[in-house]
């Protein structure tokens, strides 16, 4: 639609209204408006494991260390000493922190972010209880003291995914007294905007003015969190087809998650591009429930990984052999910690071997309950994969179609399946979170302290309490090979490979980093 457009009468008319000073601010504003993954259903970065509150937590808090581009521990919010006998550690918090409502960060804060963050995390947890005191010592000093000489706690205190450390004031956690947080008083590089929020549809953020950046240049999770642009709109868009049109006519700036076989839409079109992200990569996993038959069978479980094959959920999804790995390696193929073990087992869908272990077993044809997300495109592509491999080896399958916040939510639930539980669902984990053994909430086999599934295997959570004590990165090699096995073993979880994480973007975006999580610090936008 063309309209007549007088730009002198325009600003001396909006400069009578508003102030000159005021519309040379509105002439520069900037926002960013971007399709992630998922929706966001909540407030709590600490409480949950699915990775909007992630993204949501780097947007409105910080964290005490970080892991820069090069996966070294570097201070964030504050430095740290550690004394000769390798049992305390005495950090300080760097000057110019303040929460949103404009009260200072102190050492009370963090003390309090700490114990609550190590309820909720599994490398949280192994932290508390190798803790021998927590205490603070000044306003802006505290110190951790451990029972043993310990590394431990700058790898959970730069933990940089699934439930990472973010802090938090005491007021709030106290005020929450054991229950999610709905406050969203951070002192992170942007605020939320808490009037335009609408659950699951919308979640908008603007620049923090009173953040004070690192003066490091901006790697990976560390150094300079410096934002360029005046606001972040997350919009919900479940139909991929409506995403990319909405980024080709400039209606959004980017997808976060780009389906890689929709790739050559973007590819055509000289206003987009797009970005494969390493350090967003991810590993698919089957994740089965130890607490109801019929997986609380050993047997059975190792069934369902003999059925499921790792190259028909990757083609499914990508379709591009350059854009996914097949491999056996549990914590990653690439990491520290890669093994083979388990690649002559599974890997590649086995049908027939299914079938004869679940005859074994003495399988009763019962309903095996697989969750979906359907406005999820990575987890309903898989569930739809996984729920065709199984039928094929042997299992009768109940594929259970929802929303990603109702599948969040039955995740939780330990009831029969028959009466709102579970017994597997999908999803996929970023490398960084999976290459750390212990920080890697499904290795967990505590039970009811583990990741979702509740494995109760001493004989893991032993391996991974020597993992943890370690001397040397020669001794962790050696633990991790062992707890690789034990994880493959027991079917802890199935791995169905890797693939890139994919950004599209229109090509006014540039300078978003390559980190653990999909950050807008130090991402720049040209024009409004």
């Amino acid at each position: 639609m063309n309209v007549t457009f007088s730009p002198l009468r325009a600003f001396k008319k909006a400069t009578l209204a508003l102030g000159l000073s005021a519309i040379v601010a509105a002439a520069g504003a900037q926002t960013v408006t971007a399709v992630l993954h998922a929706p966001l259903r909540g407030l709590d970065p600490v409480m949950g494991t699915p990775y909007m509150f992630r993204n949501y937590g780097y947007m409105v808090y910080d964290t005490l260390l970080a892991l820069d581009a090069d996966n070294k521990v570097q201070p964030q919010m504050a430095d740290w000493k550690v004394s000769a006998d390798g049992k305390t550690y005495a950090f300080t918090l760097r000057d110019g922190l303040k929460w949103h409502d404009g009260k200072p960060v102190t050492a009370d804060d963090c003390v309090a972010s700490i114990k609550r963050w190590m309820q909720y995390d599994k490398l949280g947890a192994l932290m508390a209880d190798a803790l021998a005191d927590s205490k603070v010592t000044g306003e802006k000093t505290f110190e951790l003291s451990f029972k043993q000489p310990t590394q431990i706690v700058l790898q959970a205190l730069s933990k940089p995914s699934g439930v990472a450390p973010f802090m938090m004031p005491k007021t709030v956690i106290d005020a929450a007294d054991g229950k999610q947080i709905t406050a969203t008083i951070g002192s992170g590089p942007f605020k939320f905007v808490a009037g335009d929020y609408k659950p699951g549809v919308q979640a908008v953020f603007v620049k923090n003015t009173d953040y004070v950046p690192r003066k490091e240049p901006a790697s990976g999770l560390a150094g300079g969190k410096v934002v360029k642009v005046d606001k972040v709109r997350w919009v919900v868009m479940p139909d991929t087809m409506t995403a990319v049109n909405a980024l080709q006519s400039g209606e959004i700036d980017m997808i976060e998650m780009m389906p890689h076989d929709m790739l050559p839409m973007i590819e055509g079109n000289s206003d987009l591009y797009y970005s494969a992200y390493r350090k967003q990569a991810f590993q698919n996993m089957a994740r089965l429930n130890f607490v109801q038959p019929p997986f609380n069978n050993l047997k059975i479980r190792q069934a369902a990984m003999l059925a499921l094959g790792q190259k028909q959920v990757l083609e499914a999804q990508s379709g591009n052999p350059k854009l996914f790995r097949v491999c056996a390696a549990a914590f990653g193929c690439d990491s520290p910690y890669a093994s083979n073990f388990g690649a002559d087992k599974y890997g590649k869908a086995q049908p027939d071997k299914a079938k004869a272990l679940l005859k074994e077993a003495g399988y009763d044809n019962a309903p095996i309950v697989l969750l979906n997300a359907t406005d999820t495109p990575n987890v309903a592509t898989m569930s739809t994969v996984i729920a065709e491999q199984l039928k094929a080896g042997g299992f009768n399958v109940q594929m259970v179609n929802s929303d990603i916040g109702a599948w969040i939510a039955r995740r939780l639930s330990k009831a029969a399946p028959s009466a709102g539980g579970w017994n597997i669902f999908a999803t996929s984990n970023v490398l960084p979170e999976v290459s750390n053994p212990l920080g890697f909430a499904p290795v967990s086999a505590a039970g009811e302290k583990a990741y979702l599934g509740w494995p109760d295997i001493p004989a893991i959570e032993q391996t991974r309490a020597a993992l943890a004590a370690a001397p040397s990165e020669a001794d962790r090699k050696k633990i991790a090979a062992q707890l690789d096995r034990e994880v493959i073993e027991q079917v802890l979880y199935i791995p169905l490979g890797e693939f890139d994480a994919i950004t599209a973007k229109r090509k006014s975006i540039q300078n978003q980093l390559d980190a653990p999580a999909p950050v807008f610090w130090n991402l720049t936008k040209t024009g409004k």
